[in-house]
């Protein structure tokens, strides 16, 4: 597979609310997408990192330059020989910024797929036609207005809530929901928002049976979530402590985690994804796939990516309207509380062009030359 165009597409998204975390509020969503032609098919992917660094290091603009100056060029350098399954081990000797490589990864599966007339949800190995979908309710501005719009998720039919959580904002919200709804699944994620030195407060979160707390703590202080995890009854879950397989199986070895949130563009890409989600599997370790405010594009990657055996508890698969007024592809929709998994030739989905090119606000073709 010979690259013949690669194009970088910067969206702007409106939400359908604020979507309030600890790490600020988001009203719009700004996107790369990255489109790549080859001799056979078309391909595209998205790049999930945020506008500002909050999240992880990485941010759009930076995500931008890094795929144009260092990354496409030692794709193009692979000639005829470049293939998805190459493209980690080419862009190794760049540090970082997992991201970007998971975007150009995604768009090259996509193509290679797409030439060959094979799914995505295929190649990377589901065995569910349908994911059960999870809902993340952002933190509120009152408890009325949190059950208010938990209650609407749960019309709906979502089969799992998540709340964001920080200092302030943790008990007194989890314990309304759990009076008000009773025994749905529910869990809370953090965002790195609390210490070691929180854990007899985070332990008040034990008495509600939550299915896990997310990354109660800083991304780095791994050996605190294991200590943690004896001091609290809840099972904690990681998510930004997670980027790579390898992590994976330290953070299991010293008791870290019980369950992994998996992002592909956290780890670098589905590929990785995939072998983060087999060493989890191996060791008994349970896990979801979480979002980022995908569009169509990332959500059907997700989709395929939580069809996977060892995707046990439901993911932050929401429908697209749970987001968004339209989508740059059909829209995903909730069916009894689930999610279909795309089923056509890459990544299954179409990417609606004349709306694309409404909230496009820049394309930038990227010299394929080495």
């Amino acid at each position: 597979m010979k690259l013949s165009a690669l194009e970088l597409h910067r969206v702007r998204l409106p939400l359908v609310a604020p979507f309030r975390t600890s790490f600020g509020t988001q009203v719009t969503r700004e996107v790369v997408l990255v489109r790549v032609e080859t001799p056979d098919a078309e391909g595209w992917g998205e790049c999930v990192a945020m506008e500002e660094p909050l999240y992880s290091p990485e941010y759009v603009d930076s995500a931008a330059e890094v795929i144009t100056r260092f990354l496409v060029p030692r794709l193009v350098a692979l000639g005829d020989g470049l293939t998805a399954g190459k493209v980690a081990t080419a862009l190794e000797p760049v540090k970082g910024h997992p991201m970007a490589k998971a975007a150009l990864e995604l768009a090259l599966l996509d193509a290679e797929l797409r030439a060959a007339g094979r799914s995505f949800a295929d190649e990377i190995g589901a065995v569910k036609d349908a994911v059960p979908s999870g809902v993340s309710v952002g933190i509120m501005d009152s408890i009325p207005q949190l059950l208010d719009a938990v209650g609407q998720y749960v019309d709906q039919g979502y089969v799992r809530i998540k709340l964001k959580i920080e200092p302030g904002w943790d008990v007194e919200p989890v314990a309304a929901v759990r009076e008000r709804f009773g025994d749905i699944p529910l869990q809370v994620d953090a965002n790195t928002a609390y210490t070691l030195g929180d854990a007899r407060h985070l332990a008040k979160l034990d008495p509600f049976d939550l299915l896990l707390i997310e990354q109660p703590l800083p991304e780095d202080d791994v050996r605190g979530h294991a200590a943690l995890a004896t001091q609290i009854s809840t099972p904690v879950c990681l998510d930004e402590s997670i980027v790579s397989a390898r992590a994976a199986a330290d953070a299991i070895a010293i008791g870290a985690c019980s369950i992994v949130n998996i992002k592909a563009g956290r780890v670098g890409g589905y590929l990785e994804a995939r072998r983060v989600h087999d060493v989890c599997r191996a060791n008994g370790i349970a896990v979801w796939c979480g979002g980022m405010l995908e569009t169509g594009i990332g959500r059907a990657a997700n989709v395929a990516l939580a069809a996977l055996p060892g995707f046990t508890l439901p993911g932050d698969t929401s429908a697209s309207d749970r987001y968004y007024q339209q989508d740059v592809t059909a829209p995903f929709v909730l069916e009894q509380g689930h999610v279909r998994v795309p089923t056509g030739p890459g990544l299954g989905v179409t990417v609606d062009r004349a709306f694309l090119t409404e909230i496009t606000s820049s394309v930038t073709q990227v010299p394929l030359s080495v």
